[in-house]
Protein backbone atom coordinates (compact mmCIF):
# COMPACT_ATOMS: atom_id res chain seq x y z
CA UNK A 1 0.00 0.00 0.00
CA UNK A 2 1.28 3.47 -1.15
CA UNK A 3 2.09 5.57 1.73
CA UNK A 4 -0.75 8.43 1.49
CA UNK A 5 -3.10 5.41 0.58
CA UNK A 6 -1.95 3.45 4.03
CA UNK A 7 -2.23 6.71 5.92
CA UNK A 8 -5.65 7.46 4.67
CA UNK A 9 -6.69 4.28 6.19
CA UNK A 10 -5.23 4.82 9.79
CA UNK A 11 -7.24 8.19 9.09
CA UNK A 12 -10.47 6.19 8.59
CA UNK A 13 -9.58 3.31 11.22
CA UNK A 14 -8.56 6.23 13.96
CA UNK A 15 -12.36 7.44 13.89
CA UNK A 16 -13.40 3.88 15.14
CA UNK A 17 -10.39 3.61 17.29
CA UNK A 18 -10.50 3.00 21.20
CA UNK A 19 -6.58 4.63 21.55
CA UNK A 20 -6.73 7.48 23.79
CA UNK A 21 -4.47 9.20 26.19
CA UNK A 22 -5.36 8.74 29.90
CA UNK A 23 -6.70 11.57 31.86
CA UNK A 24 -3.01 12.09 33.14
CA UNK A 25 -1.00 11.68 30.23
CA UNK A 26 0.10 13.93 27.44
CA UNK A 27 2.13 12.10 24.48
CA UNK A 28 4.51 13.93 21.45
CA UNK A 29 6.01 13.04 19.24
CA UNK A 30 9.49 13.99 18.02
CA UNK A 31 12.26 13.23 15.56
CA UNK A 32 15.80 13.13 17.13
CA UNK A 33 17.62 15.59 15.16
CA UNK A 34 18.33 19.49 16.17
CA UNK A 35 15.56 20.56 14.15
CA UNK A 36 13.55 20.24 17.57
CA UNK A 37 15.95 20.57 20.22
CA UNK A 38 13.81 23.06 22.50
CA UNK A 39 11.56 20.07 23.00
CA UNK A 40 14.21 17.84 24.23
CA UNK A 41 15.75 20.70 26.31
CA UNK A 42 12.52 21.43 27.64
CA UNK A 43 11.65 17.80 28.65
CA UNK A 44 15.10 17.60 30.16
CA UNK A 45 14.88 20.80 32.55
CA UNK A 46 11.56 19.83 33.43
CA UNK A 47 9.55 22.71 31.92
CA UNK A 48 6.76 20.79 30.57
CA UNK A 49 5.89 19.76 33.85
CA UNK A 50 6.22 23.23 35.00
CA UNK A 51 4.17 24.85 32.76
CA UNK A 52 1.85 22.37 33.02
CA UNK A 53 1.21 22.70 36.98
CA UNK A 54 0.96 26.68 36.43
CA UNK A 55 -2.81 25.52 35.24
CA UNK A 56 -2.81 23.08 37.33
CA UNK A 57 -2.21 20.16 35.62
CA UNK A 58 0.21 16.95 36.27
CA UNK A 59 -0.04 14.24 33.50
CA UNK A 60 3.00 11.89 33.01
CA UNK A 61 5.01 13.27 30.10
CA UNK A 62 5.03 10.95 27.03
CA UNK A 63 8.25 11.98 24.67
CA UNK A 64 8.51 9.12 21.50
CA UNK A 65 11.30 9.95 19.22
CA UNK A 66 10.43 8.69 15.25
CA UNK A 67 12.98 8.13 12.23
CA UNK A 68 10.85 10.42 9.74
CA UNK A 69 7.40 12.34 9.44
CA UNK A 70 4.93 9.69 8.02
CA UNK A 71 5.07 7.36 10.73
CA UNK A 72 4.12 10.11 13.40
CA UNK A 73 1.08 11.30 11.33
CA UNK A 74 0.37 6.85 11.14
CA UNK A 75 0.47 7.23 15.08
CA UNK A 76 -1.62 10.50 15.79
CA UNK A 77 -4.04 8.00 13.08
CA UNK A 78 -4.13 5.63 15.21
CA UNK A 79 -5.04 8.19 18.39
CA UNK A 80 -1.75 7.91 19.90
CA UNK A 81 -0.08 11.25 19.75
CA UNK A 82 -1.45 14.51 21.09
CA UNK A 83 1.38 16.32 19.92
CA UNK A 84 3.76 15.94 16.82
CA UNK A 85 6.96 17.83 16.04
CA UNK A 86 7.67 16.99 12.35
CA UNK A 87 8.00 18.67 9.31
CA UNK A 88 5.64 20.93 7.19
CA UNK A 89 5.49 17.99 4.42
CA UNK A 90 4.24 15.76 6.72
CA UNK A 91 2.03 17.74 8.59
CA UNK A 92 -0.04 19.08 5.77
CA UNK A 93 -0.14 15.35 4.11
CA UNK A 94 -1.48 14.22 7.08
CA UNK A 95 -4.28 17.49 7.16
CA UNK A 96 -4.89 16.63 3.64
CA UNK A 97 -6.09 12.38 4.34
CA UNK A 98 -8.17 13.86 6.99
CA UNK A 99 -6.11 13.88 10.40
CA UNK A 100 -7.74 15.73 12.85
CA UNK A 101 -4.67 17.70 13.97
CA UNK A 102 -4.25 22.04 13.90
CA UNK A 103 -0.62 23.77 13.43
CA UNK A 104 -0.56 25.46 16.87
CA UNK A 105 3.06 26.42 15.95
CA UNK A 106 6.24 25.98 14.38
CA UNK A 107 9.25 23.73 15.84
CA UNK A 108 11.60 25.87 13.98
CA UNK A 109 12.80 27.52 10.67
CA UNK A 110 16.35 28.04 8.71
CA UNK A 111 16.98 28.41 5.39
CA UNK A 112 20.28 27.40 5.19
CA UNK A 113 19.31 24.34 7.70
CA UNK A 114 17.85 22.89 4.42
CA UNK A 115 20.20 22.29 1.07
CA UNK A 116 21.41 21.09 -2.07
CA UNK A 117 24.91 19.67 -1.88
CA UNK A 118 27.82 18.01 -3.99
CA UNK A 119 30.92 16.03 -3.06
CA UNK A 120 33.99 18.41 -2.06
CA UNK A 121 35.72 17.70 -5.17
CA UNK A 122 32.29 17.92 -7.93
CA UNK A 123 32.74 20.38 -10.68
CA UNK A 124 29.54 21.39 -10.12
CA UNK A 125 28.95 24.96 -9.22
CA UNK A 126 25.85 26.04 -9.86
CA UNK A 127 22.29 25.14 -10.14
CA UNK A 128 22.29 25.06 -13.95
CA UNK A 129 25.45 22.91 -13.93
CA UNK A 130 22.30 20.27 -12.55
CA UNK A 131 21.19 19.48 -16.04
CA UNK A 132 21.55 15.86 -16.92
CA UNK A 133 22.21 14.90 -13.16
CA UNK A 134 21.54 12.06 -11.15
CA UNK A 135 19.69 14.57 -7.71
CA UNK A 136 18.51 12.92 -4.81
CA UNK A 137 16.03 13.90 -2.27
CA UNK A 138 13.45 12.15 -0.08
CA UNK A 139 10.07 12.51 -2.37
CA UNK A 140 7.92 14.03 -0.59
CA UNK A 141 10.05 15.86 2.50
CA UNK A 142 10.50 19.96 2.54
CA UNK A 143 14.10 19.35 0.56
CA UNK A 144 11.75 18.11 -2.08
CA UNK A 145 10.35 21.51 -2.95
CA UNK A 146 14.06 23.46 -1.78
CA UNK A 147 15.10 20.99 -4.84
CA UNK A 148 12.61 22.82 -6.85
CA UNK A 149 12.97 25.77 -6.35
CA UNK A 150 17.07 25.40 -6.49
CA UNK A 151 16.59 23.77 -10.14
CA UNK A 152 14.21 27.11 -10.90
CA UNK A 153 17.12 29.04 -10.45
CA UNK A 154 19.42 27.34 -12.95
CA UNK A 155 16.39 27.52 -15.24
CA UNK A 156 15.43 23.68 -14.91
CA UNK A 157 12.74 21.38 -13.73
CA UNK A 158 12.75 17.93 -12.82
CA UNK A 159 12.54 17.20 -16.37
CA UNK A 160 16.16 17.80 -16.74
CA UNK A 161 17.66 15.55 -13.91
CA UNK A 162 17.63 11.94 -13.13
CA UNK A 163 15.36 12.13 -9.91
CA UNK A 164 16.58 9.51 -7.34
CA UNK A 165 14.81 8.66 -4.30
CA UNK A 166 16.88 8.16 -1.13
CA UNK A 167 16.26 8.73 2.27
CA UNK A 168 17.94 11.39 4.15
CA UNK A 169 20.89 9.78 5.69
CA UNK A 170 21.60 7.48 2.92
CA UNK A 171 22.45 10.80 0.64
CA UNK A 172 25.64 11.64 1.89
CA UNK A 173 26.92 7.95 1.56
CA UNK A 174 25.68 7.58 -2.51
CA UNK A 175 27.96 11.43 -2.89
CA UNK A 176 30.84 10.22 -1.34
CA UNK A 177 30.51 6.64 -3.55
CA UNK A 178 29.73 8.59 -6.49
CA UNK A 179 26.55 7.00 -7.37
CA UNK A 180 24.78 10.34 -7.24
CA UNK A 181 25.44 13.56 -8.65
CA UNK A 182 23.92 15.97 -5.67
CA UNK A 183 21.14 15.77 -2.98
CA UNK A 184 19.08 18.09 -1.05
CA UNK A 185 19.28 17.37 2.50
CA UNK A 186 18.37 18.79 5.95
CA UNK A 187 20.62 19.47 9.07
CA UNK A 188 22.29 17.75 10.80
CA UNK A 189 23.83 16.05 7.56
CA UNK A 190 24.68 19.17 6.44
CA UNK A 191 27.27 20.75 9.32
CA UNK A 192 28.06 16.78 10.10
CA UNK A 193 28.89 15.78 6.52
CA UNK A 194 31.20 19.27 5.90
CA UNK A 195 32.69 19.15 8.78
CA UNK A 196 34.15 15.42 7.32
CA UNK A 197 34.85 17.65 4.52
CA UNK A 198 33.11 15.23 2.17
CA UNK A 199 30.44 17.42 0.94
CA UNK A 200 29.59 21.04 0.39
CA UNK A 201 26.80 22.84 -0.27
CA UNK A 202 25.80 24.06 -3.99
CA UNK A 203 22.76 25.75 -2.85
CA UNK A 204 20.55 26.54 0.56
CA UNK A 205 17.42 27.77 1.10
CA UNK A 206 18.58 31.64 1.46
CA UNK A 207 16.04 33.45 -0.29
CA UNK A 208 13.97 30.95 -1.69
CA UNK A 209 12.37 28.74 1.26
CA UNK A 210 12.66 29.35 4.79
CA UNK A 211 12.43 25.78 5.67
CA UNK A 212 9.36 26.12 8.29
CA UNK A 213 9.06 23.06 10.29
CA UNK A 214 5.73 22.15 12.32
CA UNK A 215 4.29 22.28 15.79
CA UNK A 216 1.02 20.03 15.34
CA UNK A 217 -1.48 18.83 17.66
CA UNK A 218 -4.70 16.75 18.24
CA UNK A 219 -7.78 19.09 17.36
CA UNK A 220 -9.42 17.80 20.05
CA UNK A 221 -7.21 18.21 22.68
CA UNK A 222 -6.71 21.44 21.94
CA UNK A 223 -10.23 21.83 22.30
CA UNK A 224 -10.63 20.13 25.48
CA UNK A 225 -7.30 21.63 27.19
CA UNK A 226 -6.47 25.45 25.42
CA UNK A 227 -4.63 25.45 28.67
CA UNK A 228 -2.49 23.04 28.55
CA UNK A 229 -1.86 23.32 24.99
CA UNK A 230 -0.70 26.96 25.71
CA UNK A 231 1.49 25.78 28.76
CA UNK A 232 3.14 23.31 26.23
CA UNK A 233 3.68 25.75 23.71
CA UNK A 234 5.37 28.08 26.23
CA UNK A 235 7.46 24.98 27.47
CA UNK A 236 8.76 25.13 23.80
CA UNK A 237 9.59 28.71 23.76
CA UNK A 238 11.47 28.53 27.21
CA UNK A 239 13.28 25.46 25.53
CA UNK A 240 14.26 27.90 22.66
CA UNK A 241 15.40 30.88 24.49
CA UNK A 242 17.65 28.75 26.49
CA UNK A 243 19.36 27.36 23.83
CA UNK A 244 19.68 30.85 22.18
CA UNK A 245 21.19 31.76 25.00
CA UNK A 246 23.58 29.17 26.45
CA UNK A 247 24.11 27.19 23.19
CA UNK A 248 27.36 25.21 24.21
CA UNK A 249 25.79 24.29 27.53
CA UNK A 250 22.07 23.17 25.42
CA UNK A 251 24.56 21.53 23.32
CA UNK A 252 26.11 19.12 26.16
CA UNK A 253 22.30 18.50 27.22
CA UNK A 254 21.05 17.18 24.10
CA UNK A 255 23.71 15.82 22.36
CA UNK A 256 22.57 12.42 22.36
CA UNK A 257 18.69 13.29 22.23
CA UNK A 258 19.75 14.34 18.55
CA UNK A 259 22.60 12.44 17.31
CA UNK A 260 25.06 14.95 17.17
CA UNK A 261 28.44 15.88 18.98
CA UNK A 262 28.11 19.20 21.15
CA UNK A 263 31.18 21.23 18.70
CA UNK A 264 28.81 20.54 15.46
CA UNK A 265 25.56 21.12 17.61
CA UNK A 266 26.64 24.09 18.18
CA UNK A 267 26.80 25.34 14.70
CA UNK A 268 23.65 23.63 13.65
CA UNK A 269 21.49 25.91 16.40
CA UNK A 270 23.22 29.10 14.77
CA UNK A 271 20.99 28.26 11.54
CA UNK A 272 17.80 27.86 13.37
CA UNK A 273 15.25 30.04 14.73
CA UNK A 274 13.03 27.99 17.22
CA UNK A 275 10.61 30.71 18.15
CA UNK A 276 7.38 28.75 17.90
CA UNK A 277 4.88 31.65 17.53
CA UNK A 278 3.81 31.47 13.83
CA UNK A 279 4.45 34.80 11.78
CA UNK A 280 2.88 35.53 8.72
CA UNK A 281 5.70 34.53 6.66
CA UNK A 282 5.62 31.55 8.08
CA UNK A 283 1.97 31.06 7.12
CA UNK A 284 3.07 32.61 3.47
CA UNK A 285 5.62 29.76 3.27
CA UNK A 286 3.25 26.73 4.11
CA UNK A 287 1.29 27.69 1.72
CA UNK A 288 3.28 27.65 -1.06
CA UNK A 289 4.42 24.32 0.16
CA UNK A 290 0.96 23.10 0.01
CA UNK A 291 0.69 25.08 -3.99
CA UNK A 292 3.87 22.63 -4.60
CA UNK A 293 2.16 19.48 -3.19
CA UNK A 294 -0.48 19.60 -5.05
CA UNK A 295 1.04 20.83 -8.37
CA UNK A 296 3.43 17.72 -8.29
CA UNK A 297 0.73 15.40 -6.84
CA UNK A 298 2.02 14.68 -3.45
CA UNK A 299 -1.20 15.94 -1.69
CA UNK A 300 -4.33 15.10 -3.84
CA UNK A 301 -6.62 17.67 -1.91
CA UNK A 302 -5.74 20.82 -1.50
CA UNK A 303 -5.01 22.06 2.44
CA UNK A 304 -6.38 25.44 3.24
CA UNK A 305 -3.50 26.52 5.33
CA UNK A 306 -5.36 29.39 6.86
CA UNK A 307 -7.42 26.96 8.48
CA UNK A 308 -5.03 24.71 9.15
CA UNK A 309 -3.03 27.40 11.16
CA UNK A 310 -4.41 28.01 14.47
CA UNK A 311 -2.37 30.98 15.69
CA UNK A 312 -4.95 31.92 18.66
CA UNK A 313 -3.17 29.26 20.56
CA UNK A 314 0.12 31.45 20.84
CA UNK A 315 -1.66 34.58 21.04
CA UNK A 316 -3.00 33.42 24.32
CA UNK A 317 -0.12 31.98 25.71
CA UNK A 318 1.58 35.77 25.17
CA UNK A 319 3.96 34.32 22.49
CA UNK A 320 3.36 36.80 19.29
Amino acid sequence: MKPLARLAAFAVAAIFSLGSASADEIRLAAQPIPCYAPIFVAKKKGWLEEELAKVGAHPTIQLVTFAAGPPINESFAAGQQDFGFLGDTPAIIGKSVGLETSLIGKSSVGPKSLAVVVATNSPLASPADLKGKKVAVTKGSYAHHLLALVLQQGGLGFSDIELINLPNGDIPGALIAGSIDAGAVWEPIITKFEAQKAVRVLADGTGIKTGVLALIASTDFVKKKPEQTQALLRAYARGAAWIKSNPQEAAELVTADVNLQPDLLVKVFAKFDYSPALTDQDVAELKKSAAFMKEVGIIKTAVDIDAFADRGVAKAARLD
